[in-house]
């Protein structure tokens, strides 16, 4: 089983970062984002497999060892390769550590072929529409829409989750940062 760690944003900005996600599927340009059914996330590392409970325990105690974390969120972009679209967040010093003590905090899970999750060679990004499986004119509607329609926003992100990447995405766990 895959599994990834996610940093979530608080709801706020996370129904924000639906809306365009739903405005892409309401055009009928591509709806696969929305079946997955995952939440708005910046995915901090993926694993090949995971021993849950150790896993959550160790998520546990990093969550409680970290603070709640501005998140301002000022670009578009794409991987072309994946047919992808997302907005970014303006990263700073604190989220790269974040992200670098929470690789060392889950060290013991194998990231074979997650290398692009790595400290180091990260992309942060949160994906808002996933046209790969869709007729190729759906990326650049997609793009074109979101292009139109994304607006800087703020907030904070609040909590990390374990998921396994199934179809649907199935959500293991959460944990929240210290307020």
């Amino acid at each position: 089983m895959k599994y990834a760690v996610e940093l979530y944003y608080d709801k706020n900005t996370e129904n924000k970062l639906f809306e365009l996600a739903k405005m892409i599927a309401d055009k009928e340009i591509s709806t696969r984002f929305l079946e997955y059914k995952t939440r708005p996330h910046l995915t901090l590392a993926c694993f090949n497999d995971v021993d849950e409970a150790l896993c959550i325990e160790k998520l546990t105690s990093f969550a409680g060892n970290h603070q709640v974390m501005p998140a301002y969120i000022g670009s578009v972009g794409m991987f072309n390769d994946t047919k992808t679209i997302f907005v970014s967040p303006v990263m700073n010093s604190r989220m790269y550590q974040f992200q670098r003590e929470l690789h060392e905090c889950l060290r013991d899970f194998d990231t074979n072929g997650y290398e692009w999750y790595l400290p180091d060679r990260w992309v942060p990004h949160c994906a808002v529409a996933l046209t790969g499986e869709d007729k190729d004119e759906a990326f650049f509607q997609a793009s074109d829409l979101i292009l139109r329609e994304f607006k800087k926003m703020s907030g904070e992100f609040v909590s990390i989750g374990l998921v396994k990447i199934t179809f649907p995405v199935e959500e293991v766990y959460t944990a929240e940062l210290r307020g």
